[in-house]
């Protein structure tokens, strides 16, 4: 029989030889479960992240939207010198209705006029003179400068007080057209001249995006009548209702005369400004070199 010291002692060393192997047991797998561990965290992280991008691909994308503006109602200009029927030129320059002299211009489309002249010529007895221009400028839309009527609104307004501010008028008057465009204005006055009186009569029209500028003298010469002006403002402003027509029927008659613009203030409101003295365009024609020849 062994003794119990020699069992104790045998115990103790069969005890102190398997010991290392558990420890090594135990540090191998330590670090496989911190390894499962460093592994199923990232592999956590990772599907965050491809979600994340997933969910930001299928997000609708947000478009700027470039700025526009309504379209301008009118294309194009009719002939210039076609504007008026032959009856309202025979009426208006009664020796010259066949006389019109078209403007220069680089756009017709844009940008047109026409001028006429008429010499009733009686000798010793004197002469009735008359000139009459029409000039039409139309505006396009823009996404810079905005809608063609509100462009041709502010341009109609200049072009009445451009009338308004002939220098030497006389009898200055300003009054709105009714029935005439989106918005008219007449401005009436009188000019001294070398040749005679004249009386001047302007009107300013705007349809759409078109600006109309009738101008109308008449005087009577070398001693002759001075016309009526009432007379002459009669015949102009219907001169002015026609080229309106004009522009919309070369337009294909959409919107003739109805003027739907954004722009319509009431014509007396911008006309009763009265601009300073300064040269216009608007002022009465010489006769000086129409005047020696007769019609």
């Amino acid at each position: 029989m062994q003794r119990p010291a020699e069992r104790d002692q045998r115990n103790q060393r069969e005890m102190r030889a398997r010991r290392p192997g558990r420890l090594l047991a135990c540090a191998v797998a330590v670090p496989v479960m911190v390894f499962a561990a460093g592994c199923s965290s990232d592999s956590g992280s990772g599907d965050g992240e491809s979600k994340g991008a997933s969910a930001g691909d299928t997000a609708p994308a947000t478009a700027s939207t470039a700025p526009t503006v309504q379209a301008a109602a009118y294309k194009k200009l009719p002939g210039s010198c076609a504007v008026l029927s032959k009856k309202t030129l025979s009426s208006l320059v009664p020796q010259g209705a066949k006389s019109g002299k078209e403007g220069k211009s680089g756009d017709t489309a844009t940008r047109a006029s026409c001028s006429w002249s008429s010499l009733d010529n009686n000798g010793v007895k004197g002469s009735q003179f008359r000139w009459l221009n029409v000039s039409l400028l139309r505006f396009e839309s823009d996404a810079a400068r905005g809608e063609g009527n509100q462009l041709a609104h502010t341009y109609y307004e200049k072009q009445v007080k451009d009338a308004q501010a002939v220098q030497g008028a006389k009898n200055l008057k300003t009054q709105p057209v009714s029935g005439t465009g989106a918005e008219a204005t007449l401005v009436r006055y009188d000019l001294k001249k070398k040749e005679g009186s004249f009386k001047q009569q302007t009107v300013v029209t705007r349809v759409e995006n078109v600006v109309i500028t009738l101008d109308y003298n008449g005087a009577g010469l070398a001693g002759e009548k001075t016309p009526s002006a009432d007379a002459l403002v009669k015949v102009a402003e219907a001169a002015a209702k026609e080229a309106v027509a004009s522009v919309a029927a070369a337009n294909g008659g959409a919107g003739a005369g109805s003027g739907s613009g954004t722009a319509k203030p009431s014509p007396s409101k911008s006309a009763s400004k009265s601009a300073s003295p300064s040269p216009s365009k608007s002022a009465s024609a010489s006769p000086s070199s129409s005047a020696s020849k007769k019609s």
